[in-house]
This record gives C-alpha cells, sequence and structure tokens, in this order.
C-alpha cells in the first residue's frame, strides 16, 4: 500500500466571479506540491444573487450577510467531502482547510491609513461541518500591516511557476485580473505584482444580461463584435488603471454601474456584442500594458483563472504582447482552475507553521506576515 500522506491541506477559493466554490486537496509532503483531488460546485442562484447584493449598501446588510455566510459555509463543506471521497483520504489526515471565503468589499488604505477587506463566510460552521482545522481570513493582517491585501497569490505562483534564467509574468483572470511578476532567479530582482483591473466579472455580467448566459463560452459571442474604440478610450480613463503599484481592486469599482455610466456618456447606444468585444479588449489591454510597463523583459505570460477559458481573450493578449509566449498553466502540470484553490492551501500551510505568507513587494505591507485565523475542529 502507498504511505499514507501527513501534509495534506485543503484550499477552498471562491473568487469575484462569484460562480461557485473551487476546492482542491494537496499534499505537500514532497518539495512539488501534488493535488490528489479537486472539485468545482456552483452557488445556488440564491446564494449568488446574495453575494451580488452585498457588494454595494443595501437595507438590513448584516443579517444578509450572516445568512449567506451560513450557506457559503456549506458549500465550502460539501466540496470538502466530494474531495475526501475522490481522494479517499479522512478528515483526520487533513491538517488545515485554507477558506478564502467571498470578497464582498475590499477598500485597502482608505481610512486611517490602513482601510478594511471584507471576505464573508462563516469559518466556526465550516471547521463543525468537516471536523477540519480551519484557517480563514487571510488579507486582514497584510491590511493592518500597510498593506493592500492583494494580490496575494505572487508567492505561489513564484514556487510554482519561476524559472532561474527567464523573467515570466503570471495572469491570473478571474473575475478581476492580476498579475505575478517573477523575475529571472538570477538577476536576484523581488517578485512584484498587483491587480490590473477587470477581469472576468463585466464580461459575465454584460453576457447574463443580454444573453442569460453565466459567461462567454470561449468569447465566441464577444468575437462576433467589433470593438468600439470610442468605448474602449473611455473605459480606459478610469484613474485606477494609471496609478502606481501597489495597488488592488475589486467589484467595489469595476461592477455593472460603472460600465453603465461609461455607456450612458456615448452619443449612441452600441450593439450588445460590440460592448462584450470591448470589454474583453480592456481586460487584455490593461493587463498588456501592465506587463509592458513593469516586466519589459518578460518572455512569457502564463495564464490561470476562469479567463484562460476565453480564447478571444487569451488573442488579444498575444496580439498586444508581440515576442512574449502566451500560455495557460496547463503547460506546467496545473490547471487553470486550481492554482488560486492551491494557493490558499499553502497559506493554510504557512499559517499553521507560523510562516509568512504576503509577499511585501507585491502588497506594500511593513513587512513579512503571518497570514490567517485559525478556527480548531
Amino acid at each position: 500500500m502507498p504511505p499514507v500522506p501527513t501534509d495534506c491541506f485543503i484550499g477552498l477559493m471562491s473568487g469575484t466571479s462569484m460562480d461557485g466554490a473551487d476546492g482542491v486537496l494537496v499534499d505537500f509532503t514532497a518539495a512539488q506540491p501534488m493535488v490528489l483531488a479537486a472539485a468545482h460546485l456552483p452557488f445556488p442562484d440564491s446564494l449568488r444573487e446574495a453575494f451580488a447584493a452585498l457588494q454595494q449598501p443595501g437595507e438590513d446588510e448584516i443579517h444578509r450577510e450572516a445568512m449567506a455566510a451560513n450557506g457559503l459555509a456549506r458549500v465550502y463543506a460539501a466540496c470538502v467531502e466530494a474531495l475526501l471521497r475522490e481522494s479517499d483520504i479522512n478528515a483526520s489526515q487533513v491538517v488545515a482547510i485554507g477558506a478564502h471565503g467571498q470578497t464582498i468589499r475590499h477598500r485597502p488604505g482608505l481610512y486611517d491609513g490602513t482601510g478594511y477587506t471584507r471576505q464573508t463566510q462563516h469559518p466556526a460552521l465550516l471547521a463543525e461541518l468537516t471536523d477540519i482545522d480551519v484557517v480563514a481570513d487571510f488579507r486582514s493582517r497584510d491590511i493592518a500591516a500597510g498593506g493592500q491585501g492583494a494580490p496575494l497569490v505572487p508567492a505561489v505562483h513564484a514556487a510554482l511557476f519561476g524559472a532561474r534564467d527567464e523573467t515570466r509574468v503570471v495572469c491570473n483572470i478571474g473575475g478581476i485580473s492580476n498579475i505575478s511578476i517573477l523575475p529571472a532567479a538570477n538577476t536576484g530582482r523581488p517578485v512584484t505584482g498587483f491587480d490590473c483591473g477587470p477581469g472576468n466579472a463585466l464580461l459575465d455580467d454584460w453576457v447574463q444580461r443580454h444573453r442569460g448566459e453565466p459567461f462567454d463560452d470561449r468569447g465566441a459571442w464577444g468575437a462576433t463584435g467589433s470593438v468600439d474604440e470610442a468605448l474602449l478610450t473611455r473605459l480606459l480613463t478610469e484613474p485606477y488603471f494609471h496609478a502606481p503599484p501597489p495597488k488592488s481592486t475589486g467589484r467595489d469599482l469595476f461592477h455593472p454601474g460603472w460600465l453603465q455610466a461609461v455607456l450612458e456618456s456615448l452619443p449612441s447606444p452600441l450593439p450588445a456584442a460590440d460592448v462584450q468585444a470591448t470589454l474583453a479588449t480592456l481586460t487584455a489591454t490593461a493587463i498588456a500594458r501592465d506587463v509592458q510597463t513593469c516586466a519589459p523583459d518578460a518572455q512569457r505570460l502564463i495564464v490561470c483563472g476562469g479567463g484562460a477559458y476565453n480564447e478571444a481573450l487569451l488573442g488579444n493578449l498575444g496580439q498586444l504582447l508581440p515576442g512574449v509566449t502566451v500560455e495557460t498553466s496547463d503547460a506546467y502540470g496545473v490547471p487553470v482552475s486550481q492554482v488560486e484553490a492551491l494557493a490558499f492551501a499553502w497559506f493554510a500551510r504557512q499559517c499553521v507553521h507560523r510562516a509568512p505568507g504576503n509577499v511585501p513587494t507585491v502588497t506594500g505591507a511593513a513587512g513579512p506576515r503571518v497570514l490567517g485565523a485559525i478556527y480548531p475542529r
């Protein structure tokens, strides 16, 4: 019989796309993490709607957030059950679960020099339902130390995708897009990274509104439209795109109302497919500009997250970044849908071992910090 894994952690991620929970069960025994099982559970429509409503102020928010947190804990617990069933691992063999929670507000650096971030969930309930220690609230400590609290994943990207003699950029395209700049190890330059702007969030909202579909499969609908240069130019005037890093953003800024305000400023309405095509180009343009500005020696762009399935978006990136090889994380043995969940398994492990999880050169924090709060089973 194969040896029983002794360094197993679960990572759970539900991102700004708000489509569901991704989970992985990871064995960290060897130098290279091994994913033993992966699962995706879509959110019920009622939970997705609750999270969407919580992105903006509203009536009875405390109660509605608490109910949504309970619902998320149950989805997470079902995801954990699926992972254990697929891997034939017992709950007692899992050291801890790293649960990101659902971001409903992210406003670092706004108040008293620190601001706040809010990833709603009920980690105590998750520990109760799974009988496994839960590590949650990963971003708050970095913000308390003067950082942005995001993006956190560059440390994991560096471990998975860094190279000795080649500068690489890892781009996660979830609801929001972010990049991790991984200089060639032999240069001695530090890892950096930041949020670029909208990823799938606006694209998904627009296709849902006009076609009743949760996402634009492979970017096919957007590919039938034409990019409207006037709209693209106006969208790119958003100050966030021109702010220097460290910086992070979310649906607090890039939400349907933001887009609608720009559309209403145009002299005439646009075909819906043209708006979709323009939004895809907006995402690609923001990413490409940031790569060209902050990683001019990059030789490779490794894309992960749901946006990696959008063939039109990847094509845009290839055109905007001539001389840069654009590929997905699948080429490195890590499926695009697993990278972020794997990261939160790693963050949980770092917390359990009281090891830092942030990268100060990315977030702007005062120094390395242990991230997360532990909820014992």
